[in-house]
C-alpha cells in the first residue's frame, strides 16, 4: 500500500502504543500468508502460535539467519521463499562479500511494497519530482540501487543511469546531465570527488545538492560525511537496506544516525557479545526496555512486514547498532521521526571485527580515522602472523607521503602500533559497490 507522504509524517508521530498495534495487525496478517503458502516457515514455526496480542510475544518465533536460508543447489535460490519461480518477476543476488551470493525473488507486491517503503527515504531527502538522480552504480543482479532507482521513476524524477561508465566518463556525465542528488557507495563518492579534483573538474561546481550514500557503513559517521561533503559541496543523506530484507533505514536530518522504518520493519535487538558477552533479546522491541544500555552494541534483529514472497521473520542481520528510543513526550521538531534512532548508523558487522593484539577492531572505525584526513584516496588494510604475533599494515594512496602522522592517530586511538605504508596513486583496488579493504591473511 503507498501512502501519501502526509500519511508518511503522521506515522511517524504515532505513540509507541499506537506503533505497537499497527505492527501487531501487519505481523498477523504475515502469518497467515506464511502459514498458508510457506512450506519453509510452516515446518520452522511448528511449535510457534498463529497469531500474537502483542509484540513481547515474538520471543515465539525462531530467528532466523542467512546460513539458514542459502540453498546448496545449483540455482542458489533462498529457501525462505513462498511459492513456485513462476510467481517472481524480480530476480537479485546478495553481494557475497562474507560468502557465497544468495538469489533473493520478489513478486510483483513484494516489489510494490519495496517501492512505497522507499518512500520514506526519498522523504527523508527531500526528493522531489524536479530532481534529476544519477544512480552510480553498474545495474548488475546485486540489489544496489535497482529499487531506489524504480522508487525515483515513481516519484516522477529524471533518472539518470551510469552502469559500465568509468569514473572520468561519469564526471563529465554529472557536467552535462546537471542531476541535482547522486546515489553512491559512501567509498565510490569519494573515490569519485577526489578523481574530478584530480582532473580540475571540483564537484562543487556541480549542481548535486545531495549525496545520497548506501551499501556499507560511513553515511553517518562524522569523518566519513565530512570527506564528502567538502568535495561536493553538498548534503550528505544515509540509508541501510539489504537484498534478503527490504529499504530498512533513512538517515536522521542531524546526518548522525539511521532510523528504522517501524511501519514496514519490527526491530529487535540483541545484546553484542563484545559489550557484555551476553546474548540475550530484549524483552520488548518497541520501545526503551530497561534491559537497553545507552551506548551499548546491539545486534539489529529484523522483520519485514510486507514482503510475503521470501518472508523476513526475526532476521539476524549481523548489523551491531546502538539504538536511542524516543518517548511519547518527545518534543516536536518538524523533521524529526519517532522511528527508533541508531546513533552512528550501522556500526559494524559481528563478522566483521577482528581481534589483533586482545584489541576488538571495526573496518568502520578504520574507515572513520582514515576519512579525517580528506586528501588521502584509496587504502587496504592487511593481516598477517609472524610467530605469535599480529602485524597490521595500512596501505595509503597519501598525496603528502606522510605516514607517520596516520601511525600516531592511530596508535592514539586505538592503542595499537600499525605500521602505514605510502602506495603509489591508483595502485590500490578500487569499486562502485561494498569495497573489500580487509585483507586477513593470518
Amino acid at each position: 500500500m503507498m501512502l501519501d507522504r502526509e500519511s508518511r509524517d503522521r506515522c511517524q508521530r504515532w505513540s509507541r502504543d499506537q506503533l505497537e498495534q499497527y505492527q501487531v495487525q501487519r505481523f498477523n496478517q504475515l502469518l497467515e500468508v506464511v502459514y498458508r503458502e510457506n512450506a519453509y516457515y510452516r515446518q520452522k514455526f511448528e511449535q510457534s502460535p498463529r497469531r500474537i496480542e502483542s509484540l513481547a510475544e515474538l520471543s515465539q518465533f525462531p530467528f532466523s539467519t542467512k546460513a539458514e536460508w542459502i540453498n546448496e543447489g545449483p540455482d542458489g535460490v533462498a529457501l525462505h521463499h513462498s511459492y513456485a519461480m513462476d510467481r517472481y518477476r524480480r530476480y537479485h543476488r546478495t553481494s557475497g562479500t562474507r560468502g557465497r551470493p544468495m538469489v533473493v525473488l520478489d513478486t510483483d507486491d513484494d516489489w510494490n511494497w519495496w517501492l512505497a517503503t522507499w518512500q520514506y527515504v526519498l522523504d527523508a531527502c527531500h526528493i522531489e519530482e524536479t530532481d534529476r538522480v544519477l544512480m552510480a552504480f553498474s545495474f548488475g543482479p546485486f540489489i544496489g540501487f535497482w529499487s531506489a532507482h524504480d522508487a525515483c521513476l515513481r516519484r516522477r524524477c529524471m533518472v539518470i543511469p551510469s552502469g559500465g561508465m568509468s569514473t572520468t566518463a561519469r564526471i563529465e556525465l554529472i557536467r552535462s546531465a546537471q542531476p541535482t542528488v547522486l546515489f553512491s557507495t559512501p567509498t565510490y563518492a569519494i573515490h569519485l570527488g577526489q578523481e574530478a579534483e584530480r582532473c580540475s573538474q571540483s564537484l562543487r561546481d556541480s549542481n548535486l545538492r545531495t549525496v545520497f550514500v548506501a551499501g556499507e557503513p560511513g553515511g553517518s559517521v562524522p569523518s566519513v560525511r565530512a570527506a564528502i561533503e567538502s568535495l561536493y559541496g553538498a548534503q550528505v543523506m544515509d540509508h541501510a537496506g539489504a537484498t534478503e530484507i527490504g529499504p530498512w533505514g533513512f538517515g536522521s536530518p542531524d546526518g548522525r544516525a539511521l532510523h528504522i522504518i517501524e511501519t514496514e520493519f519490527i526491530a529487535e535487538f540483541l545484546l553484542s557479545p563484545f559489550e557484555s558477552g551476553s546474548s540475550i533479546a530484549t524483552s520488548n522491541p518497541t520501545r526503551n526496555p530497561a534491559g537497553i544500555g545507552e551506548g551499548e552494541l546491539y545486534e539489529l534483529v529484523l522483520t519485514s512486514l510486507g514482503r510475503t514472497g521470501a518472508p523476513v521473520i526475526r532476521y539476524r542481520t549481523g548489523d551491531l547498532v546502538r539504538p536511542v528510543f524516543p518517548s511519547d513526550s518527545r518534543s516536536s521538531v518538524a523533521d524529526a521521526s519517532g522511528f527508533v534512532r541508531l546513533e552512528g548508523g550501522v556500526v559494524g558487522r559481528a563478522d566483521d571485527m577482528f581481534v589483533v593484539r586482545g584489541v576488538n577492531i571495526f573496518p568502520s572505525s578504520i574507515d572513520a580515522l582514515v576519512r579525517e584526513f580528506p586528501e588521502i584516496g584509496e587504502y587496504r588494510l592487511t593481516l598477517s602472523r609472524t610467530g605469535a604475533l599480529d602485524e597490521l599494515v595500512l596501505e595509503l594512496e597519501d598525496p603528502h607521503h606522510n605516514p607517520a602522522r596516520i601511525e600516531e592517530r592511530l596508535l592514539a586511538r586505538l592503542q595499537l602500533r600499525v605500521r602505514v605504508v605510502d602506495v603509489p596513486a591508483g595502485s590500490l583496488p578500487k569499486s562502485e559497490g561494498k569495497s573489500r579493504r580487509i585483507v586477513d591473511r593470518r
